[in-house]
């Protein structure tokens, strides 16, 4: 048996018993990385498989969300079938952005710009959309249940904590079995020299827009997820380009295109800002800003010593 899976099981194991150790907050700030591991596996899809740079990933949280979440609020329908429309609208978003840009030839920086543009003007839109209470934010009802209440995603932290934890194994071991596909391969190649894919047969605009696609429904999945355990949604906070960087920064500090990389970033970004703010916090000091200006810090920092990441050095230290 090899090393990976070993140790794949032991985490599983402390993981799923977390919970009986941790106290509300704990939990809180281990829901918070999962979340983050999730959404920053669902962009390295698009990114560091297939080597497409989007920036503007807030645009598929904000839908999804809002997608799901109006749907309950204003007509009662449960966040299980909303988040099945959600995937739709969002994988609509994304292949139009895919379309536009992959079939005129856009790539690059400006691929990356054309998904903030995208994400921007969905949030006027929604700042302007009354049925969802544009600026002012949609509120979701919340009722307290101390039982878990899974037809409409009510219940207590503990539920949210094993579904965000679901949701984050089923995107490591798809991604691990997209890698070893033709699909994998295939973007791969792209990511590396999209000439040379085209040169050797490969269809690179049905590959990306699948990527595209692919990326866009598992990140509405993180959406509705949102929608559902925070109970509120403005479009300022939603589609806000900083959701984007932090979706972002998890697999780009652990490592873009590895399996690892997402889960170990999410985990060493919010551990180390949420001791920060704590400390700060303990000092009576408030520094607005502090937590962007900490992630340009470690960033600057992974990007000087570690081009490749966090878990590629981990990985090679532990002979994985």
């Amino acid at each position: 048996m090899k090393k990976e899976f070993i140790y794949l099981g032991i985490l599983g194991i402390l993981l799923a018993a977390f919970p009986a150790f941790a106290s509300p907050y704990t939990l809180s700030v281990a829901t918070l990385i999962l979340y983050f591991a999730y959404t920053g596996q669902a962009w390295n899809v698009m990114m560091g498989f297939a080597g497409q740079l989007s920036l503007g990933h807030s645009l598929y949280v904000g839908v999804g969300a809002y997608v799901a979440g109006a749907l309950f609020y204003h007509l009662g329908i449960g966040p299980w079938a909303g988040l099945w429309l959600a995937m739709v609208v969002c994988v609509a978003f994304g292949l139009l952005i895919g379309f536009l840009a992959f079939r005129f030839g856009i790539s690059g920086v400006y691929f990356a710009l054309l998904t903030i543009a995208f994400a921007e003007f969905t949030r006027i839109g929604f700042d302007h959309l009354d049925w969802t209470g544009g600026p002012g934010g949609m509120f979701l009802k919340v009722a307290q249940r101390d039982t878990w209440d899974l037809a409409n995603f009510r219940g207590p932290p503990l539920m949210y904590y094993y579904t965000i934890l679901f949701l984050t194994v089923f995107a490591f071991l798809l991604c691990f079995f997209l890698l070893k596909s033709k699909a994998g391969y295939y973007w791969q190649a792209i990511r590396e020299n999209e000439e040379a894919a085209q040169a050797l047969g490969i269809n690179t605009f049905r590959w990306k827009m699948l990527a595209v696609a692919l990326s866009a429904a598992m990140t509405s999945v993180s959406g509705v997820f949102y929608a559902f355990y925070y109970n509120n949604l403005f479009p300022e906070q939603v589609f806000n380009i900083g959701r984007s960087i932090e979706i972002i920064l998890g697999p780009v500090i652990g490592g873009v295109g590895t399996l690892f990389g997402p889960i170990l970033g999410a985990v060493v970004l919010t551990v180390l800002s949420d001791s920060l703010t704590e400390l700060l916090a303990a000092l009576g000091w408030e520094i607005p800003g502090i937590k962007q200006v900490f992630y340009g810090v470690v960033l600057l920092a992974v990007v000087m010593f570690l081009p490749n990441g966090i878990w590629p050095a981990v990985a090679k230290r532990l002979r994985l």
